[in-house]
């Protein structure tokens, strides 16, 4: 009983460490959403704009702190090498007038310290910079967004790549399938001496062809889950499965219009480009503010020993407090024209940013109708492909029928089959184009 027990007991660890094993080699599975959001936390591309978003929160506290009270404190110990000398008329000891008496004053040592506290009270650069900084700020998570937008699209492209790729391989599988019966049936009768030892090669050849394009879209699978893991910052070396399947991609773009309304405003593209044209508005405001006057107050407290000992920290030694309140006003007076130039420079970049906001508007209306017409083509090209394929197909299955029955030569069935894999692959083809037609509609439309 006891070595029933202790068996049970190690094929029930051993199975559980099997299991626990096959569930870490196990591919992780990825609906198109999924990824999409897995690349929003591990794209190293959205780390660096994440960083550079604190950055400019701590931009913006930066200009802020300039306006705020700053405090700062000194400490210093001196020790003359030589005096400095003054030279006193000599008319004050009795000599003769034109002379001068070098003296020198003060002692070896000296030592002070104190603090300084300093209050901006107004300064126009200070105004218009912390302006500035709220919009570099807002410039940073727009650009944060717009990488969203690209890794969405990149991701997206990815996977479409690999669905496209699975039902390649499918129908591959299903021709060499197909194919290799037909093969087998055909040596068969050769056998029995109802074939020709030709049409036992040609059909080897097929089977040959078949098996080539089964490796080649296994190949391409593999690449582009390679793109996907990369793209979706996933470990490469793990694998990875999808769980959306084609249809529900491609089944909305053929039940409704992709016409649709369009609001450029909305569009990130555009955002950016008014983003860039309120910086050069503040860049402008900043250099005119060059010609206003900075008043700052400050309040000073000093603390001085003088002794002709090293050590001036003595008991005895004598400290001098010393205190002082008041305010600076600054005047910009005359600059040679280079404030003037700096002004100058500014409007001229303004005029740029006015510019490339219009640009970018027409832009954006330019790229969604593009968009749009090519959505619309690459839906008409669908169908026809799709149908080509259907044609093409419906006269493979015939001809094999037609082989079998002796009425058409395995030379012809070779040429209809070719025209068949032809046919699958515009099939293909236009199914991909049509779905990075979608991306591309939804891209323009500021949707993705």
């Amino acid at each position: 009983m006891k070595k029933i027990t202790k068996a049970l007991l190690l094929f029930i660890v051993s199975a559980w460490l099997a299991g626990e094993a096959m569930a870490q080699d196990s591919p992780t599975a990825f609906s198109l959403e999924e990824a999409q959001q897995y690349a929003m936390k591990n794209s190293y591309v959205l780390q660096n704009t994440g960083l550079e978003i604190n950055k400019a929160r701590k931009k913006v506290w930066e200009t802020i702190t300039i306006g705020l009270p700053q405090v700062s404190g000194s400490v210093n110990y001196n020790k003359f090498l030589n005096l400095p000398v003054s030279l006193i008329p000599g008319e004050f000891f009795g000599k003769p007038a034109g002379t001068y008496i070098p003296v020198k004053f003060g002692q070896d040592y000296n030592s002070d310290f104190g603090i300084t506290v300093s209050q901006l009270l107004f300064d126009g650069s200070y105004i218009v910079g912390v302006g500035s900084s709220k919009i570099y700020l807002n410039l940073a998570l727009q650009a944060n967004e717009k990488a969203k937008i690209d890794i969405r699209d990149a991701v997206a492209q990815a996977y479409y790549l690999v669905l496209i790729g699975e039902a390649n391989l499918k129908v591959m599988k299903e021709n060499l399938e197909n194919t290799q019966h037909l093969y087998n049936d055909t040596k068969a009768y050769y056998d029995n001496g109802f074939r020709e030892e030709q049409d036992v090669d040609q059909m080897k050849l097929m089977v040959r062809s078949a098996e080539n394009e089964i490796l080649k879209a296994v190949r391409e699978i593999k690449i582009s889950k390679v793109v996907l893991k990369y793209t979706m910052g996933f470990d490469l070396d793990k694998e990875i499965t999808l769980s959306d399947k084609l249809d529900k991609f491609l089944a909305p773009l053929l039940k409704k219009n992709p016409s649709t309304g369009f609001d450029y405003t909305n569009h990130i593209d555009y955002k950016l480009s008014q983003t860039n044209y309120m910086v050069s508005e503040k860049l402008l405001r900043l250099e005119k503010s060059a010609y206003l006057p900075k008043l700052s107050a400050f309040y000073n407290w000093n603390k001085t020993a003088y002794g002709s000992n090293a050590n001036l920290f003595k008991p005895n030694i004598p400290w001098f407090k010393s205190s002082m309140i008041g305010f600076q006003l600054t005047m910009p007076i005359f600059s040679s024209g280079q404030k003037a130039a700096k002004v100058q420079q500014a409007r001229i970049d303004l005029e740029k940013a006015e510019n490339d906001r219009a640009l970018a508007t027409e832009t954006l209306q330019k790229e969604y109708l593009t968009a749009l017409a090519n959505m619309e083509s690459m839906l008409e090209k669908y169908e026809n492909d799709k149908e080509n394929r259907q044609l093409s197909e419906k006269i493979l299955n015939k001809a094999k029928f037609k082989f079998n029955n002796g009425i058409t030569s395995s030379t012809e069935l070779s040429q209809i089959e070719t025209q068949y894999l032809q046919s699958h692959g515009a099939y293909i083809v236009s199914t991909l184009q049509l779905l990075q037609a979608n991306l591309a509609l939804k891209k323009a439309l500021g949707k993705l």
